[in-house]
């Protein structure tokens, strides 16, 4: 049997004085592609980010890659994070090509020279962005500033900058948040084939039961505790999403 890639254990998360996770417990087999969904104020991007260590838990056990999230060390950088949204000023100048270098890392270069590694990084990191840029389909961007982005250019950007490096978890929370239906839709599509090549798992917040339920391999359906988890068809039932959203939820509505 395949271990989990990440293993979530009764994780309470209070912000504030707050009760906002209550005794959540799940895990992520690789290379699946997990959604959470739920009502606004449910926990979700809680969820995701005591998970990723970015904000504490009360209570519970969070592990990756078999290590506790606090000792991940060196493996922090196999994570990649999308927030729901990416708050910047606009006017900062700053282009695409470097926001997306931002994101790299050298990996494990052994050089004997001190010169010659910093220039054979600068090479190595050149090309990974090219090749970032080019697989998101924005090359062309590469060299306009960030804030004269759309918001579909700009997922597909941030989505560059978490492949620009190895990742083997990337975490979405609600990553088509201001995107039209289209731009939604073409950025699942490219998603899906990115995970593919790269073997990602995925852990995705996301509104959109429709899309779920046709492109994610299990779903986590969340109201401050979980309400259910399993395969689409099981835990996206209309008896499940009523006991998780309530009365006067439509099952294909789309927060775009």
């Amino acid at each position: 049997m395949t271990s989990p890639i990440l293993k979530v254990e009764n994780l309470t998360v209070y912000q504030g004085n707050y009760l906002a996770v209550r005794d959540v417990s799940f895990e992520l087999i690789p290379g699946t592609d997990t959604a959470i969904v739920g009502p606004n104020g449910a926990g979700k991007s809680t969820l995701v980010k005591a998970v990723l260590d970015l904000i504490p838990h009360s209570s519970g056990k969070i592990e990756i890659f078999g290590r506790p999230i606090t000792r991940l060390g060196n493996l922090r950088h196999l994570l990649g994070y999308m927030p729901q949204n990416f708050i910047f000023d606009r006017s900062f100048p700053i282009s695409v090509a470097e926001l997306v270098g931002l994101g790299w890392v050298a990996e494990g270069s052994k050089q004997h020279s001190f010169f010659w590694k910093l220039r054979s990084q600068s090479r190595e990191k050149t090309a990974a962005i090219a090749a970032a840029l080019t697989r998101t389909d924005t090359y062309h961007l590469r060299n306009q500033a960030i804030g004269t982005l759309s918001g579909g250019q700009l997922k597909r950007v941030l989505l560059a900058y978490c492949l620009v490096i190895t990742r083997k978890i990337l975490v979405l929370d609600e990553a088509f948040a201001g995107v039209d239906m289209q731009g939604a839709t073409d950025f699942y599509a490219m998603l899906n084939e990115l995970k593919q090549q790269e073997g990602w798992t995925i852990l995705q917040v996301s509104h959109d039961i429709d899309m779920v339920s046709r492109h994610c391999d299990r779903v986590l359906c969340l109201n401050q505790t979980l309400v259910c988890t399993g395969q689409p068809e099981i835990a996206l039932s209309p008896q499940n999403l009523l006991a998780t959203y309530g009365p006067g939820f439509s099952r294909y509505e789309h927060h775009h």
